[in-house]
């Protein structure tokens, strides 16, 4: 027999869910003001950056300063990432044409940092040159961020980025010389393990985004992953 519903359950579960959805909305409205009060010194950063940057045209080096405003852009997108998640969604892609070589000079300075206060050091082979991509850029450097961050953590010691071009794809590689994966690529992004876990559901998700995959490759120690992005139709 099923137990009757009295209507002391019945306010009590409606109590419950109004409860519930006074919450959410309590969070959903912090999240905005955070994300209110991000944007502005984040917008004043960059800003900062670029105008330091052309202060010091012809008499400091590019990179670090270049390095800098990436990953502001990066900051920038994952704030526009989280406000847009109130709606169960993400910021939209943008569609451009950047080159690849400085993008990965970016990463590299962004993290050698982070490498060198990890005991290790991080290098990176000379990209090829002239090479084309066509998507978000922003996306991409935070793909290739988190790759370089999770072989920092768990790499071990130094750490390896360079790329690759064929006639139709390009491969961008980070190898490192820690213990390898705990799992297949494929199951650590479905179901991530701690910050490796989501840094790599991430980088799956940018190629995608381009086309492109995410795959581990074979390599005598340490973990060796491939973002293989198409390279777009030559005009």
């Amino acid at each position: 027999m099923s137990t009757p519903v009295t209507i002391g359950g019945w306010l009590t579960a409606l109590g419950v869910g109004a409860a519930w959805r006074f919450a959410l909305a309590r969070r959903m409205e912090l999240v905005a003001r955070a994300c209110h009060e991000l944007r502005g010194p984040l917008t004043a950063a960059r800003l900062a950056v670029r105008l330091a940057a052309d202060a010091a045209a012809g008499e400091l080096p590019r990179g670090p300063l270049s390095a800098i405003d990436t990953e502001l852009d990066r900051a920038g997108l994952a704030l526009a990432d989280l406000s847009a998640a109130r709606r169960g969604a993400r910021a939209g892609d943008r569609s451009e044409t950047f080159e690849l070589a400085p993008l990965l000079a970016d990463a590299a300075v962004a993290h050698r940092g982070e490498a060198w206060a990890a005991g290790g050091r991080l290098r990176l082979e000379p990209p090829p040159q002239g090479v084309l991509l066509r998507g978000d850029r922003t996306r991409l450097a935070q793909a290739c961020g988190n790759l370089l961050a999770n072989a920092i953590e768990h790499g071990g010691g130094d750490v390896l980025l360079r790329a690759r071009a064929s006639r139709h794809t390009v491969r961008i590689e980070v190898l490192d010389n820690g213990p390898g994966l705990p799992a297949p690529v494929t199951a650590l992004a479905r179901q991530p393990r701690g910050l490796r876990g989501h840094g790599l559901a991430h980088a799956t998700d940018v190629a995608a985004r381009f086309g492109g995959r995410l795959a581990a490759a074979p390599s005598e120690r340490g973990a060796r992953l491939v973002l293989e992005l198409p390279l777009p139709p030559r005009e």
